[in-house]
């Protein structure tokens, strides 16, 4: 399950999110020649992501500014940049342009140090947007909790579009990574699930400011928790179950 677009629209051009986008897949294609070579890729990594036990043993803190603009593959890279894409216009239209940049590079910085305070020792390099963009998604929660979502559920041969409501689909993905969290090793690579939780939740105690200047309470009152302008009205889309031939 994974979300396609909001109904939110920005009420003005959204650059710095469109510059994270571009940033992302400029340096991606910068790091496709070592993405053939383990051993060159290894070194590629040592130098630029995320490594717990350089920051805690060696301070090496370089690595947690360079490794949000790095990713592990293509898929990684492109599930990033739809939920920079759905969540970031509206943020950065609350917050203005450089408070959207301040604030996404603070939740990226929030989640790496996350990561550290969960594995300190790992020597697993750590890469990816995704702690800088879970704080996107969690100041979205706190301004737009109502604001409807478009999810795409691929279950098998079974495929919906279904409308939530953002506290939903928001709510169920950090569930999950807390979750996760839980049952997974911190240390054992893969998925930095600690990364994405305190990016989520840095992102919702940055956003507060936003919210008090809004009226807090007042603004949730006068929106009910959706955006404070017309949603966007999409045609219906419907896609078909696709059944089985019989031989």
């Amino acid at each position: 399950m994974f979300p396609i677009r909001d109904h939110n629209p920005s009420g003005s051009t959204p650059w710095v999110v469109y510059g994270l986008i571009a940033a992302n897949v400029v340096i991606y294609l910068m790091q496709l020649p070592y993405m053939g070579d383990e051993r060159l890729l290894m070194a590629f990594w040592r130098d630029w992501a995320m490594i717990p036990a350089a920051v805690t043993q060696a301070g090496e803190v370089h690595g947690i500014f360079t490794s949000m603009f790095l990713h592990a593959g293509l898929l990684h890279l492109a599930g990033n940049m739809l939920f920079l894409w759905i969540f970031g216009d509206n943020m950065e239209d609350q917050m203005g342009h450089l408070g959207f940049l301040l604030f996404y590079l603070a939740c990226g910085v929030v989640a790496a140090l996350a990561h550290v305070a969960a594995a300190p020792l790992s020597v697993v390099p750590t890469v990816g947007a995704s702690g800088a963009i879970g704080g996107v998604m969690g100041g979205y929660l706190l301004l737009f909790p109502r604001a409807r979502v478009d999810v795409m559920l691929i279950f098998f041969v079974f495929v919906r579009i279904f409308t939530v409501p953002a506290w939903v689909m928001l709510g169920l993905w950090f569930a999950m990574q807390i979750l996760s969290g839980v049952s997974t090793p911190a240390d054992g690579g893969g998925v930095a699930y600690w990364a994405h939780a305190g990016g989520f939740l840095a992102g919702i105690a940055l956003t507060i400011p936003v919210w008090f200047a809004r009226g807090a309470q007042v603004f949730w009152r006068q929106t009910h928790g959706l955006p404070p302008h017309p949603e966007i009205e999409y045609p219906h889309t419907s896609i078909p179950r696709i059944r089985r031939r019989r031989r």
